[in-house]
């Protein structure tokens, strides 16, 4: 603020102190600034006290007893918005996640002489136990199945619609009932 403010003064001070001929001063007479915005700048007077460490310290305690203090998060009751915000951005993260480092793995399988191709996965996964399988199954399944649907959910609320406070939990409560309907069927088809 300061900066802008020196230059100004000083060219303005540097255009009163040149001597214009007649001829060029009058055409540009009315686009100039006048001089009488270099006398209006705001003058504040400032006073300074000396004050010890100790002084200074107790004041900072006082303003901080005058501050307005923000409610702790475990006053407000849970909903159902909350866990599914959280739920969709841990999901997407993982979701994501895997695709990625399978992605990698299997750009450099060759190097490592990993066997990453769809017969070698299907015989792995064909020799697990019955337990194993479905319980891959659900940790791969439910994470997808709850993503896409609260996506479509979040497609409905961008064309506005069920965006009053029952619609919202109404549809967060079908989001997660159609996410472990739909997860189950996908778990149970061999």
């Amino acid at each position: 603020m300061l900066a802008p403010r020196t230059i100004q003064q000083s060219l303005l001070g540097s255009m009163a102190s040149r001597q214009f001929s007649p001829i060029s001063q009058m055409p540009l007479k009315r686009l100039t600034i006048p001089l009488t915005f270099k006398l209006s700048s705001q003058l504040r007077p400032v006073t300074t006290q000396i004050i010890k460490p100790a002084d200074s310290y107790n004041t900072l305690i006082a303003q901080r007893k005058n501050r307005p203090t923000s409610p702790h998060l475990q006053i407000y009751r849970p909903q159902i918005t909350w866990y599914l915000s959280v739920l969709n951005r841990i999901t997407g993260c993982v979701i994501s996640g895997g695709f990625y480092v399978f992605g990698a793995a299997y750009l450099v399988s060759p190097l490592f002489a990993w066997h990453l191709d769809s017969a070698s996965l299907a015989t792995a996964f064909g020799a697990l136990p019955l337990a194993m399988k479905l319980g891959l199954k659900s940790l791969v399944a439910l994470p997808f199945t709850f993503h896409s649907i609260n996506g479509i959910r979040h497609l409905t609320w961008d064309l506005g619609k069920a965006f009053s406070n029952q619609a919202v939990i109404k549809t967060g409560w079908t989001v997660v009932a159609l996410s472990v309907a739909s997860a189950l069927a996908l778990v149970t088809l061999i």
